[in-house]
């Protein structure tokens, strides 16, 4: 009773008149500008401040109104993380652990600010229990400070000495999870750079892979072993050691699968994509098929996840000519009600899958018939082929890619005319816009591309060809997210492809 004493003190002197929060009840009110404001930005209709503020008032983003509405928006959007529901069948129980320990213990700061000793030290020790249980290190040793501080202020020597043990004990633990958090974030820093500049981190990488050994040989603590089993996969992937990657990955699930109480999905999710990026590039359809159907029976359709898995399985698909597969991919991820949701760069990627699709659909029909049926109607190529196509700077790939697909469209039309001009366009992108480090591989099918106009597209008289197609394949495909290393078909397979097409002419 003491405890619902102190509480109800703190509440009577500071509790409000009303929380903001969205519920669904606040939700119902379709008239408020708040819920105005939460459905546009759920829809996607805003890309800035500007865009919100011309919606809501037809008003200018400097303007009090709105700046007003956008700070009580976001202070109501704050609130609300205080009420999530985390007890969804999706929530991991580790997940949904960290996430309570974590509430309850803002609540021990705030029963301790007000002056609620007593209240603080017994909900502390209810978040202990639970910290103790899942390994929460750094949950560990908050609570074992507060209930040592009061246990020395009622005098309490026996319990003083257990949380003293928790405290000392646990703040090892804890600086070992901190050692191997920047170990992996040091990796993780250099991991996109170009090689010619992540030199200092293949110096280093073998020495941090053997720290985390160490760590985790000492510390039984499920943070350490996951960053060890991720920063060893980084470096089998740098190595092109996809085998060795494979096996890396394959440990750290069986880790988790004999650890199910910490279990976590975007943990496990992690190396699950990391064994779809090695199948992408040892090209084995068939594990990854395997290794694809399984994960993505896990995910929640629709989510970021599965769509990420669904890009990474149409890739594997495309990149060993299971071109049928490829489609019933594509087929499955547009049809989910949340993929015209998509944004931005997502958005854009999954526009150039269904273009090259079409390609595949067009120039394959007469070799393989099952394709003809895969015909897609909503598909207008003479607009695609009208289309200027122009990408801002950083999306720059992108139009590379589609230009190329352009390319490929207009050599079946026989329109040489129109595909030197495109091949020009990339010609220019090549000397002027895509620096060689990033885009080697672009660049050196470009070149290719040229060999072919000035041989009057005559697969004979190409010449000068050989050393471009050797520098591709000298330096394999690699991609790691980046949409600067995308390549829907392999740029050496799209050439023979290309080749064998005028070839047939």
């Amino acid at each position: 009773m003491k405890n619902l004493i102190e509480i109800s003190k703190i509440v009577t002197k500071k509790k409000v008149k009303k929380i903001e929060i969205f519920d669904d009840h606040s939700l119902k009110h379709k008239n408020s500008k708040f819920n105005e404001f939460y459905e546009a930005l759920m829809a996607g209709k805003f890309k800035n401040d500007r865009d919100a503020a011309s919606f809501l008032y037809g008003c200018s983003p400097t303007d009090d109104k709105y700046r007003q509405l956008k700070s009580r928006f976001r202070k109501r959007l704050l609130n609300t993380l205080f009420f999530l529901d985390v007890n969804l069948p999706s929530t991991s129980n580790y997940d949904r652990a960290y996430y309570s320990c974590n509430k309850d213990w803002t609540l021990v700061k705030i029963l301790l600010s007000n002056n609620a000793p007593h209240t603080a030290a017994s909900l502390a020790k209810h978040i202990l229990t639970t910290a103790l249980k899942f390994k929460f290190a750094d949950v560990i040793v908050n609570c074992s400070r507060i209930l040592r501080k009061y246990a020395s202020e009622q005098g309490a020597e026996k319990d003083y000495e257990v949380y003293d043990q928790y405290s000392k004990q646990f703040q090892n633990v804890l600086d070992a999870e901190i050692r191997s958090e920047e170990l992996y974030q040091r990796v993780v820093m250099n991991y996109h750079k170009p090689p010619s500049k992540n030199f200092n981190l293949r110096e280093k990488i073998d020495t941090y892979c053997d720290a985390l050994v160490g760590l985790s040989e000492i510390y039984d603590s499920p943070i350490v072993i996951y960053n060890m089993y991720m920063v060893w996969a980084y470096r089998y992937e740098m190595l092109n050691d996809f085998d060795s990657m494979l096996e890396v990955c394959t440990k750290a699930e069986k880790y988790i699968e004999e650890n199910p109480r910490y279990y976590r999905d975007e943990m496990l999710a992690t190396f699950q994509l990391k064994k779809m990026t090695a199948y992408l590039h040892l090209r084995d359809y068939k594990n990854g098929k395997i290794n694809a159907e399984k994960c993505l029976a896990s995910f929640p359709e629709g989510s970021d996840t599965w769509f990420t898995f669904m890009e990474y399985y149409l890739l594997l698909a495309m990149h060993t000519e299971n071109h049928i597969n490829a489609i019933a991919i594509y087929n499955k991820a547009s049809a989910n009600n949340k993929f015209k949701k998509l944004t931005g760069k997502v958005r854009e990627k999954w526009r150039i899958y269904d273009v090259y699709l079409n390609y595949i659909i067009e120039s394959q029909s007469t070799i393989n018939p099952v394709l003809k049926a895969q015909r897609r109607k909503v598909f207008r190529l003479s607009r695609f082929l009208n289309d200027p196509i122009l990408f801002p700077k950083d999306q720059r790939i992108f139009t590379v890619l589609l230009v190329i697909a352009q390319i490929l469209f207009l050599l079946e039309k026989k329109s040489y005319n129109a595909v030197a001009e495109r091949v020009d366009r990339l010609k220019s992108y090549a000397n002027r816009q895509l620096k060689k480090e990033e885009y080697f591989r672009a660049i050196q099918f470009i070149r290719l591309l040229q060999q072919l106009v000035k041989a009057d597209y005559s697969v004979d008289q190409i010449s000068n060809a050989e050393k471009y197609y050797n520098r591709l394949v000298e330096t394999e495909f690699k991609y790691r997210g980046l949409i600067a290393e995308l390549e829907v078909i392999p740029y050496e397979k799209l050439w023979n492809m290309i080749l064998q097409r005028q070839g047939n002419e």
